[in-house]
């Protein structure tokens, strides 16, 4: 029973260091996407998704995995 516990215990504290992570690179995401946005005053980023715009949709992707490759690595520092 007590080896039981352990095992849960485990789970437990992998499930909060996910829910951490997740948390983290959402708001890394969304404070990348307004630097990206502060940082381009003049293009309007959103309506050129909305007109099909492929190019700039690349550029935003871009932005998006260079933050998840940045938040990964701090990650795997701690």
């Amino acid at each position: 029973m007590e080896e039981l516990w352990g095992i849960l215990r485990l789970y437990a504290v992998t499930f909060g260091w996910a829910l951490v992570g997740a948390i983290s690179m959402g708001i890394a995401l969304i404070l990348m996407l307004k630097l990206f946005t502060w940082s381009t005053k003049e293009i309007d980023e959103w309506q050129l998704i909305k007109e099909n715009n492929i190019a700039m949709a690349i550029v935003l992707a871009a932005v998006i995995i260079g933050a998840a490759i940045v938040v990964a690595c701090c990650a795997s520092f701690s």
